[in-house]
């Protein structure tokens, strides 16, 4: 048996990759059947689920309109209401004794249709006035009948002059407990200082009918966030508090979302059983029968063709394991005719090629990868240089003002500040420091500047303890200070404040530094926020206000460009600009060294 499939291996490996798959196409044409099979049943679910789901929104747009038209109805009436001057009349009037007051109700009922269209839309109203000369009956009320509601309350804590509600009555002064849905508009149009509202009151049974009078298979509940307010199935039960919605039933549901008069509901519609897969289900033994002949006959002539292409291949891939080591190695076995034989012999020439020129390729890596090292090193350096005068200049402007205006000998304070100023501008043999090296350069600067700006400058600095050994490019922080200072502070004649937070923000940091100052405009926010996320050395060489720039650049570069800039503000107003970094090295004693821990 060995030596006929031995045979067999020779025999195929003459043909060429085409003629294997002409013979592969024959003997396994059941399979594109298969496929064929298959898509026809997806498309075919597919077009059933497409047909199932436009059904579920006819059915949730016809129940969205009988919704609206009925109580579309009442806001409707509550709108001729609430412009008519005879009802402002009626229920403004002071009537001298009770029976001016009954005489006045019977001749404006009488005078009205609003009972016969109410009426017929199975509505009821009933007008509310704080007016204490009118009589409490019919369809006129004081409004100490309405003030407990939870209508009332609900219309009054939203601020709404209309809406609409579901409540469950369980009052005391009810005798039976029951679901009610009410309009409640407030009557102000003519009179604001006195309270007068139309209350409507829906026939929440009539309501139930009309939706189960659709006949729908579907389930249909519509409802107010989690509460379930009317449905065709089994929670339409007039006299039972509103129940409340399982999210897990809901989960292959239509969902469609409608506001009425300032309430928000949702019309949810089931899905009925789906027929396509339960036949399918009634028919899986046949299906599976089939599978099976389809699938196992084939599969036998399959083993040995892939005699002829796994051998091999699993024996070229062996060998392409190499590539990871520095040296390659071939492939022993190059019988055969085919296309794979081919391969074979071509790999091994390119192995013997490629490891002659392994040992020259990785020196020039290295050799490369040195000079970008030394690039990045030059444009460190060229950063550095363009610092240094950038803040002496500022510092030493302040002690000469400091020095005219006032001629005191706290200039010894001013300059053994800038003694810490300094040490930062020339000490550049690393240029990392610690958050809590930065914040001590931050709180000097911000001294010296209070001397210049006097009580228009104050300022607040937080940190976290567990932030301040981190590292982050030495004169970051206190170059966005200084330009809160520059452009914020000094434009300002009225006092005003900076303050500066750092903190965790998940893995990384978040520092903060926000001014009260004289603010940006929107364009120039826009340009700010653009310039500080694209910085890069090109805009350096331009010249210019450099400081945010070079800030941002260095941090582009410890960060390998995963670094945030947000800036945020309002003229007049101030500025807040963000840095989010992902993460940054951890310090191990200069923080707690400075500070005598």
């Amino acid at each position: 048996m060995g030596k006929v499939l031995h045979e067999l291996d020779l025999w195929m490996d003459d043909f060429t990759i085409k003629k294997k798959f002409y013979i592969f196409y024959v003997v396994c044409v059941l399979i594109p059947l298969i496929v064929t099979d298959s898509v026809v049943f997806l498309t075919t679910a597919k077009f059933d689920r497409e047909r199932r789901e436009h059904e579920m929104f006819n059915i949730a747009s016809t129940v969205e309109y009988s919704l609206s038209s009925m109580i579309g109805n009442a806001g409707e009436i509550g709108n001729s209401i609430y412009t008519n001057r005879d009802f402002e009349e009626f229920l403004s009037k002071r009537y001298t004794n009770s029976a001016e007051y009954v005489a006045a109700y019977q001749n404006f009922l009488s005078g009205t249709l609003l009972e016969n269209a109410l009426g017929m839309n199975s509505m009821t109203f009933t007008l509310y006035t704080d007016n204490d000369t009118i009589v409490n009956g019919g369809r006129v009320n004081t409004l100490d009948k309405l003030k407990n509601t939870e209508s009332y309350l609900r219309l009054n804590e939203e601020a709404k002059s209309k809406g609409l509600f579901f409540v469950y009555d369980d009052s005391s002064s009810r005798i039976t407990r029951e679901r009610r849905i009410i309009y409640l508009q407030r009557l102000d149009f003519y009179d604001a200082e006195t309270e007068k509202y139309l209350k409507i009151e829906f026939d929440y049974g009539s309501m139930v009918r009309t939706i189960k009078n659709m006949n729908y298979d579907n389930e249909v509940l519509i409802c107010e966030g989690d509460r379930i307010l009317l449905s065709n199935g089994q929670y339409g039960s007039y006299g039972s508090e509103f129940q409340r919605l399982d999210n897990a039933t809901m989960r292959e549901a239509y969902e469609h979302t409608i506001s009425l008069y300032g309430t928000e509901l949702t019309i949810y519609v089931k899905p009925v059983e789906n027929s396509f897969l339960t036949s399918i289900r009634n028919k899986l033994p046949i299906i599976l029968l089939l599978l099976a002949v389809n699938v196992i006959f084939p599969f036998w002539f399959v083993q040995i063709f892939n005699r002829s292409f796994t051998k091999r291949i699993t024996e070229l891939s062996k060998v392409f394991k190499s590539v990871d080591s520095d040296h390659l190695i071939p492939m022993p076995c190059e019988e055969g005719k085919d296309e794979i034989s081919s391969m074979i012999r071509n790999y091994n020439r390119m192995v013997e090629r490629t490891n002659g020129l392994i040992e020259t390729v990785y020196k020039n890596k290295i050799h490369e990868q040195e000079m970008l090292v030394g690039r990045k090193n030059a444009e460190l350096l060229a950063l550095h240089s363009q610092i240094n005068p950038h803040f002496l200049f500022n510092v030493l402007e302040s002690i000469r003002m400091h020095s005219i205006l006032k001629k005191e000998n706290e200039t010894a304070d001013m300059v053994a500040k800038l003694a810490v100023m300094q040490r930062q501008y020339v000490e550049w043999g690393n240029d990392s420091v610690s958050i809590f090296q930065e914040i001590e350069f931050v709180k000097a600067y911000l001294a010296l500047q209070k001397y210049r700006f006097g009580e228009r400058l104050n300022y607040d600095i937080e940190v976290d303890r567990e932030c301040e050994n981190f590292k982050i490019p030495k004169l970051t922080i206190v170059t966005f200070v200084e330009n809160a200072c520059v452009h914020g502070i000094e434009s300002k004649s009225s006092p005003g404040w900076i303050f500066v937070r750092i903190g965790r923000q998940g893995e990384g940091l978040e520092i903060e530094i926000e001014d009260t100052g004289s603010g940006m405009a929107e364009a120039k926010l826009t340009e700010l926020q653009n310039n500080m996320c694209n910085a890069d050395i090109e805009m350096l060489k331009g010249g210019g206000r450099v400081g945010i720039i070079n800030a941002c650049v260095r941090l582009k570069m410890v960060t390998e460009n995963r670094v945030e800039f947000r800036v945020e503000g309002e003229e007049g107003v101030g500025t807040t600009v963000t840095i989010r970094i992902p993460c940054l090295q951890e310090g191990k004693t200069d923080a707690e060294s400075i500070a005598g821990r």
